[in-house]
């Protein structure tokens, strides 16, 4: 399962692809995410008034929720694909 030899540049390319790939994840604009965020931000600044507390509330938890459907759709087909092979 380890090499022999640690190799350096492999282990600090998949950690730099992966953080690069996390930064892309998190800039979606979904609204549990930064990129929600940046989202309310622009309306904020196009509109010029800010979204109320109940309507922020509500969109982080169908962003959550989104979240956690494709965490699960991701696992379920995983371990789907696992069973049938």
């Amino acid at each position: 399962m380890f090499p022999d030899q640690w190799i350096w540049v492999d282990f600090w390319s998949l950690t730099a692809f992966l953080s690069i790939m996390l930064a892309i994840l998190n800039l979606l604009p979904i609204p549990a995410l930064d990129g929600g965020h940046v989202v309310f931000l622009l309306f904020e600044m196009i509109s010029g008034k800010k979204p109320s507390e109940k309507f922020l509330e509500r969109a982080q938890l169908i962003g959550f929720f989104i979240l956690i459907a494709l965490v699960l759709f991701a696992n379920g087909n995983d371990i789907f694909k696992a069973i049938t092979n």
